[in-house]
């Protein structure tokens, strides 16, 4: 709590100090988010094949937040707090210069892989990005945008390897992450292409403990994203393919095992690495009855296959929700889902997560 207060003290003082010198226009905003849930393990998800097991979730969600948005000239900016029970993270610190025809940010803001079509909030507004989504999260990287195109170099994600025998002492990262998406508006159609490639070695390690040979880790990412809004209908669909996708991006829970798998050589030999394949669906359908009930519905799957693999690990989840305007700023979005986490990497089953419960939630 008290580094929520030094927060606060600063971001006051920085308002107090910066709005005589360069006039700058603050709006605030905040948003109070409590998960109210109830999760029922069966099988090996419970780690008891014969029983179930029921737990209750009532909880502040990590994504609560505290925020501002900044206007001085040509410059824009965002600074925004997690607030998961008082304990206070950086979402996301952002500025972004317009130069006329083109514009730079710096920062940490979401980079250009994410596609956000969902409204999921089993777990806590997972929004069906471990099943399907695309989704590389909040990272610090330099974002070039001209018109309807983004392109950044992103901060790499480099500690997701999968080694399997314990022999990987050092990560060589030379290069950032490239990460690229195009948006193309046609009334209430929107469709949208992106993708990432990151590339860092590891370091195996010889007999003696010194350093070994290092191997390298190539991992991609290509989607392809829709949304469309007719009246009181929407749709909205994502697809994406890839490369030790895990290990490229913040994995977010994804339920499946999609980094590089890592055969270590105790002889000093240079480590083998083994690529896995991945790729995502994911589509949902609304109904917006009135200005206070709203209806979702959605359907996630993932499946992630490496040769050394005895089975594909495989999710597939569903839910259906309903948002209910209390008041203005305030609403409740009762849902009931389930996860089907069929077969792990070795072929032995995962079990299954039903759920149900709601989301309770005010903006101010």
């Amino acid at each position: 709590m008290r580094k929520l207060f030094v927060l606060i003290a600063a971001v006051a003082f920085l308002v107090a100090f910066t709005a005589p010198a360069f006039a700058a226009e603050w709006s605030f905003y905040g948003s109070a988010r409590l998960l109210t849930e109830w999760n029922q393990l069966s099988g090996a998800a419970n780690q008891d094949s014969n029983n179930s097991d029921l737990d209750l979730t009532w909880d502040m969600q990590g994504n609560s937040r505290l925020g501002a948005n900044v206007k001085a000239g040509d410059i824009t900016g965002a600074v925004e707090l997690g607030l998961p029970n008082g304990d206070a993270s950086v979402r996301l610190i952002w500025g972004e210069y317009d130069f006329g025809g083109w514009k730079l940010g710096i920062g940490q803001h979401y980079s250009p892989v994410n596609f956000f079509i969902s409204n999921q909030i089993g777990g806590g507004d997972t929004d069906m990005l471990p099943f399907g989504g695309v989704y590389s999260g909040r990272n610090p990287m330099l974002r070039f945008r001209m018109g309807n195109l983004d392109i950044a170099l992103v901060e790499p994600d480099k500690d997701a390897y999968n080694d399997t025998g314990d022999c990987i002492i050092d990560t060589d990262v030379i290069l950032p992450r490239l990460e690229a998406r195009y948006g193309l508006n046609m009334g209430a159609f929107y469709l949208e292409f992106g993708g990432g490639v990151q590339t860092y070695d590891v370091v195996g390690t010889k007999p003696n403990g010194n350093e070994g040979d290092d191997a390298d880790i190539m991992s991609y990412l290509g989607y392809v994203g829709a949304k469309f809004n007719a009246g009181p209908f929407y749709f909205g669909a994502n697809a994406y393919m890839g490369q030790n996708t895990g290990d490229m991006t913040l994995n977010f829970g994804r339920q499946a095992a999609d980094e590089a798998v890592i055969l270590c050589k105790k002889d000093g030999e240079r480590p083998d690495v083994k690529d896995t394949d991945t790729y995502g669906l994911l589509g949902v359908v609304a109904f917006t009855a009135s200005d206070m009930l709203r209806f979702e519905g959605g359907i996630g799957y993932l499946n992630a296959d490496n040769n050394e693999y005895d089975d594909d690990d495989e999710t597939m989840a569903y839910y259906v929700q309903a948002t209910i305007n209390i008041a203005k700023g305030i609403f409740l979005v009762p849902e009931v889902g389930y996860i089907d986490l069929d077969n792990n990497s070795d072929g032995d089953s995962q079990g299954s997560i039903s759920y149900y419960g709601a989301k309770w939630q005010i903006n101010f």
